[in-house]
């Protein structure tokens, strides 16, 4: 992967408008940005052969299929017995991102739940997942800046 400052100025136009508009096509950005759709896609293969830009992905909101509330558990795990709790955490369908992180846990896991009973009910499979000693959840209440990457292009 290449470094952020051998960004130049068309890859971080692209990146802003793909920042307003996730699903923007390559000729929108073209367009928008008055450019050859050819640059435009040299520009956004070269992004993403990097690693720098990841993949396309749809990120529905969890209301559309039924589970409203957003989770986020704090994990803390034995280490001893970390060889296969990813994958059992990856058999938990709610959970939509998991990362290990430095403090007080280990693990923040999303998670997506129809009501209270149905966070009840996930955090307990996630404390029957090897190597989890506790867990502490927080319920988002409202998102009050979504993700943005823009402000830093």
């Amino acid at each position: 992967m290449f470094v952020p400052a051998s960004l130049d100025g068309i890859d971080r136009d692209i990146l802003r408008v793909l920042d307003r508009h996730p699903r923007a096509t390559t000729q929108y950005i073209a367009q928008d940005l008055k450019l050859a759709r050819g640059t435009v896609l040299a520009h956004l293969r070269r992004l993403t052969e990097s690693g720098l830009l990841a993949p396309a992905t749809s990120r529905l909101d969890g209301a559309v299929v039924g589970k409203p509330l957003r989770v986020f558990v704090r994990a803390e795990v034995d280490q001893n017995r970390f060889d296969g709790l990813v994958e059992d955490l990856e058999r938990v369908p709610e959970i939509i991102e998991c990362s290990a992180v430095s403090g007080g846990s280990d693990l923040l896991i999303e998670l997506v739940a129809a009501d209270p009973d149905d966070v009840y009910r996930v955090t307990q499979r996630i404390m029957r997942c090897r190597g989890i000693r506790r867990t502490d959840s927080s319920f988002v209440l409202r998102q009050v800046i979504p993700r943005r990457m823009e402000q830093l292009l």
